[in-house]
């Protein structure tokens, strides 16, 4: 299987992923990119820093795969009111 890299870019930082995840194909990197995203802003402490990072997910060779910006990770309740104002 495919070994996949999660490295987080917070501005001009990046924190890198030095082990990575053997994951069957990018459909399931995508799925794990939300599901890390997601257990980053689970603390609301950082939310609002990291509302501007970015998981930047590369293969075993470097190459990006994807990059998933942490809000589009961010959803509202099924129940919510889409309506902000």
């Amino acid at each position: 299987m495919p070994r996949y890299f999660f490295h987080t870019q917070i501005g001009d930082d990046t924190i890198t992923d030095p082990t990575g995840f053997e994951l069957r194909d990018p459909d399931q990197a995508w799925e794990k990119a939300q599901e890390t995203i997601r257990a980053a802003l689970a603390d609301p402490r950082n939310q609002a820093r990291l509302m501007t990072a970015c998981l930047v997910v590369t293969d075993a060779a470097g190459e990006v795969v994807l990059e998933f910006p942490f809000s589009e990770a961010v959803s509202l309740p099924p129940d919510a009111d889409p309506t902000l104002h």
